[in-house]
């Protein structure tokens, strides 16, 4: 088995790992799996190649998306096709935060790929973190922020088709969650401390929406700030990883009616630790009441 070989690039201000020799799988080395841990944990991002699942799964283990659940015969794929509702994920996030120990790395594949457009792009959370001046940093490290997968979608995205509507309302939020996140967490393995924002945040803990609305803003543009992101540009069969207790990513609607599909894994995480030593809090846990018959 050839061992991992690092080539280092930078796009838009970023390095990144890109990773060389490699076939991802089950069968992979302790000695490999803990080398793309640990670049994992410094450059947040990036690999290519393929079977997904039992690769992801030499990450840690296995957790299914908690309202659409995994695609037959895996343990958690999830199938993100914009053909189908939902697939279009065209929000800045980090994946499923309205919970409280959200995934700690995502594996994602390329499946079909327009022939232009459906970029993704992500940011690093903890040099958005870092960005900031210190006035910042300690007022952000005070609040806390409520996470749910219940929002006004419709006002988030206005031009989303009748069928992401109904998959919004009928499949991803068939149980409610409310979650109480730092608004700075610090990672687990690295000691960094690193933006924990996106668009599950409903408002900050102590402050009026209209108040949460501006801060969030503030601090959300150094998360969005160009030399923090990387942009990647799919071909089919592409798998990128990313730690999604230290990024946000952004999938680029900007394809029309072509087909576009990726499917991803994901490793469970760890409970968010704040600033403080507290950690977060599941406020909500509850199935959807069903609509009343008119």
């Amino acid at each position: 088995m050839s061992s991992p070989v690092l080539v280092n690039r930078t796009i838009l201000d970023s390095d990144v790992a890109e990773i060389r020799g490699v076939r991802l799988g089950g069968d992979l080395s302790d000695a490999a799996i803990a080398a793309i841990n640990q670049l994992l944990l410094k450059h947040k991002e990036h690999l290519d190649d393929a079977e997904q699942e039992l690769f992801a799964r030499r990450l840690g283990d296995l957790v299914p998306h908690p309202t659409q659940g995994p695609a037959a015969g895996t343990a958690s794929i999830l199938n993100l096709d914009s053909g189908r509702g939902g697939g279009r994920a065209d929000q800045w996030h980090t994946d499923v935060t309205f919970v409280d120990a959200y995934p700690k790395f995502s594996v994602l594949r390329g499946v079909v790929i327009p022939a232009a457009g459906g970029d993704t792009i992500w940011s690093n959370t903890h040099a958005a973190y870092e960005n900031l001046p210190a006035p910042l940093k300690i007022l952000a490290d005070n609040l806390w922020a409520i996470h749910s997968n219940a929002y006004d979608y419709a006002a988030v995205r206005p031009r989303a088709t009748a069928e992401e509507k109904r998959h919004f309302e009928e499949v991803f939020t068939s149980t409610i969650y409310e979650t109480e996140h730092p608004v700075v967490r610090v990672h687990p393995e690295t000691g960094e401390k690193s933006l924990l924002l996106g668009n599950f945040v409903q408002r900050l803990v102590g402050l009026s929406k209209s108040d949460s609305a501006k801060l969030y803003e503030v601090f959300q543009s150094y998360v969005t700030a160009p030399e923090n992101t990387v942009r990647w540009r799919w071909q089919v069969s592409d798998v990128a990883i990313w730690d999604n207790r230290a990024t946000q990513h952004y999938a680029v609607n900007d394809y029309g009616d072509q087909h576009r599909v990726v499917r991803r894994a994901t490793v469970d995480g760890d409970v968010p630790i704040g600033v403080d030593g507290r950690r977060s809090i599941t406020r909500v846990k509850a199935a959807k009441p069903a609509a009343k018959a008119a």
